[in-house]
């Protein structure tokens, strides 16, 4: 049996030859056995396989002695939400996220919608797939679950609705679920929607939605200047990122938003701790400790980031990624509650979004990641690491190889999934030192590469 679609956070796989019917119902037999959950939430996206594969697996479950509650067509954050917010034993969220079209995939989690992970369970439910099964001596029970009402009551929590103004927001869910959210939120705010492949559909008519690729962000950023937008807000297809343009029709990179975010929910929360990834630090660092927070760094990725959120009891993390995450929102991540906080942010302050942004990228200005394909990933991060310490501020080991001077930095790092190291550079004030060090970064890689 292929069980190569299980990966170090979740499943992904090509339909039907790596995830199929028959092993989604296998899988749910032994997500119950390893885990002993009773009750647990089944949701899926809006993929032409999902009803099948999510069909197979509420069998599985049941067939173990669980009782499956399916939410339905929805995101992965309503999952996480619908777990922790009715005490369930678990869910599992059928998707695969910005994967090409033809693929498949599930993201589990525990209780109070804790991941499962390859180190905390998802290595030992892959094993268990391989050895024969009986069934419980009682089968489980299937009902529906209506979770969309709960889930925008708390949605609409995070804000003060009483604030907000009339503005026009460009909204594109890139033919995922994100439109279905949008819809019901509409009803219970002044804005208007231009709404862009707003309509769900899994034969993804413009292209998989992944609006970090460069050519997947005209079509919000044109909508943006056309309706003379307030800003402009695209998902990913299970919608738990969230990218943002300005009112330029200007793409914004993430780390700028995890800064904004960060800086508004401790001055709502009066301080408190922030989580954030050490591939671009000192935009977040300035603006939390101005806002008097704490900011705490952790490994990049969502299990590490969850797991030092509930440690630290920190009101908000982000990655340079997009996905952000919420204390109140089971530490899960959403991409829903980061564009409610910046609408409202915009109708409180009376400024437009690039005027939030622009001082941040001038303070701070960052290289974006950068991706190389290097045969020998260790040994050129080893050499960067011997050229580079010398004369260094800080060397850190925290994700990868984080090196600091006085007036830039750098964040090399290995993909957990490919033969490619991510690189990020940052300076103080001096775009033209960080273009120049992002040079010459990369041509010592090329360097380092070929030798």
């Amino acid at each position: 049996m292929d069980l190569s679609c299980f990966k170090a956070y979740d499943l992904r796989g090509r339909v039907p030859d790596q995830l199929n019917p028959t092993l989604a119902e296998k899988i749910g037999r032994a997500y119950v056995e390893i885990t002993g959950a009773k009750k647990v939430i089944v949701g899926y996206d809006i993929r032409l396989s999902s009803p099948d594969i999510t069909e197979a697996l509420s069998s599985g479950l049941m067939a173990a002695g669980a009782d499956v509650y399916d939410i339905g067509l929805c995101g992965t954050e309503q999952v996480y939400f619908a777990t922790s917010h009715y005490g369930m034993d678990g869910g599992i969220m059928v998707t695969a996220s910005h994967n090409p079209k033809d693929h498949n995939g599930m993201k589990m989690v525990g209780p109070e919608s804790r991941p499962i992970s390859s180190d905390n369970g998802l290595n030992d439910i892959r094993d268990r797939v391989l050895e024969p099964f009986a069934n419980a001596p009682e089968q489980g029970r299937y009902e529906t679950l209506e979770v969309m009402s709960a889930y925008v009551d708390h949605l609409l929590g995070y804000i003060d609705a009483a604030s907000l103004k009339p503005m026009t927001i460009v909204c594109n869910a890139g033919n995922g679920g994100a439109g279905l959210v949008i819809d019901e939120l509409e009803q219970h705010l002044p804005f208007e929607f231009v709404k862009v492949h707003h309509q769900p559909d899994g034969h993804f008519p413009n292209g998989v939605p992944n609006p970090i690729l460069p050519e997947n962000r005209t079509a919000t950023a044109d909508a943006v200047i056309e309706h003379g937008a307030a800003m402009g807000i695209a998902w990913d297809g299970d919608y738990d990122r969230c990218f943002f343009f300005d009112e330029n029709g200007r793409f914004i990179e993430g780390y700028y938003v995890v800064g904004l975010l960060a800086d508004q929910f401790l001055r709502k929360a009066g301080g408190g701790k922030v989580i954030h990834d050490p591939r671009l630090t000192w935009n977040t660092l300035d603006l939390v400790k101005a806002a008097g927070g704490q900011a705490i760094e952790s490994k990049t990725g969502h299990a590490f980031i969850k797991q030092r959120m509930r440690d630290e009891d920190a009101v908000y993390g982000g990655e340079m990624s997009a996905h952000h995450y919420f204390r109140d929102f089971a530490y899960c991540d959403s991409g829903m509650i980061p564009w409610l906080l910046i609408a409202e942010r915009l109708c409180q302050s009376g400024q437009t979004l690039s005027s939030l942004i622009d001082a941040r990228i001038e303070a701070y200005p960052a290289s974006g990641e950068i991706n190389r394909t290097i045969n020998d990933p260790p040994k050129v991060i080893a050499a960067i690491e011997a050229k580079y310490s010398v004369g260094a501020k800080s060397v850190s080991f925290v994700d990868g190889l984080s090196v600091e001077f006085d007036n830039w930095r750098f964040n090399l790092r290995m993909s957990n999934t490919e033969p490619v190291v991510r690189l990020n550079v940052e300076s103080r004030a001096d775009k033209a030192l960080m273009e120049a060090k992002t040079e010459e970064l990369l041509q010592e890689m090329d360097r380092l590469n070929t030798n």
